[in-house]
C-alpha cells in the first residue's frame, strides 16, 4: 500500500514539471502527441522523427536529454511521460511508447486548448 502512495506522490510532484517541459519544447509535445495517437503501440526513433517532422537527434534529445538544449531532468523518459521497451524479437531495438501518466497529461493539455 505504501508503494502505491509513493508512486502517486512521485507523479503528483512531477506533473507540474512535465506540463512545463511540454510547454517549453515543441519537439517534446509533438513526440508525446504522436505516441498518444498511436497508443498502445510504440515507435522507434527514426519513425518518430519522420512523423513529427524533426531529426532523430532532436527526438533522442527530447526523449533522453542531451546537453543544455534538452536537459536530462526535463526529458520525457525522466519525467515518466514516455517509457522505453526493448524489442528482442529480431534484433534489439528500442521502442518508445506513452505511459498512463503521459496519457493523463495529454488529456489535460488537450482539454485546455
Amino acid at each position: 500500500m505504501q508503494d502505491n502512495q509513493q508512486v502517486g506522490y512521485a507523479i503528483d510532484t512531477k506533473r507540474p514539471l512535465a506540463v512545463r517541459a511540454l510547454r517549453r519544447s515543441n519537439v517534446r509535445k509533438k513526440i508525446t502527441e504522436y505516441l498518444f495517437d498511436i497508443s498502445p503501440s510504440g515507435s522507434y526513433t527514426s519513425e518518430i522523427a519522420y512523423h513529427t517532422k524533426t531529426t532523430p537527434t532532436n527526438v533522442l534529445g527530447a526523449l533522453r536529454g542531451m546537453g543544455t538544449r534538452y536537459k536530462k531532468e526535463e526529458s520525457l523518459l525522466n519525467l515518466q511521460i514516455i517509457e522505453q521497451v526493448i524489442d528482442t524479437t529480431t534484433s534489439p531495438i528500442k521502442i518508445y511508447r506513452i505511459t498512463e501518466f503521459g496519457k493523463e497529461l495529454m488529456d489535460l493539455i488537450k482539454d485546455r486548448q
